[in-house]
């Protein structure tokens, strides 16, 4: 019987510990159904990686937005101290 090739799995280490215990189970199946079960599993952990890339992503660009709003409530802080001051000035130079 031929062997057909591993397919490739993403870093173990970072798969859940549940997904580790069921790759460890399904390594211990006679060969036939260790094979045809581990293309699913290949399937579901490249999935599961790609979902954590993306979770990755996502909070990296939730951060980026705090900080950018953060910077934008701090501008538009400035711009409203500066109107205000501007007010005051002209008032003061007008008496109104």
């Amino acid at each position: 019987m031929k062997t057909q090739p591993k397919p490739e799995i993403p870093h173990v280490a970072s798969l859940p510990q549940d997904m580790i215990e069921l790759q460890q189970s399904i390594a211990s199946l006679p060969e036939p159904q260790r094979f045809h079960v581990m293309q699913m599993f290949d399937r579901v952990a490249q999935s599961t990686h790609r979902r954590q890339r993306i979770l990755g992503l996502v909070q990296e660009a939730l951060g980026q937005l705090r900080l950018d709003m953060k910077y934008l409530l701090f501008d538009l802080e400035a711009t409203r101290r500066e109107r205000d001051d501007l007010r005051r000035s002209r008032e003061d130079e007008t008496g109104f």
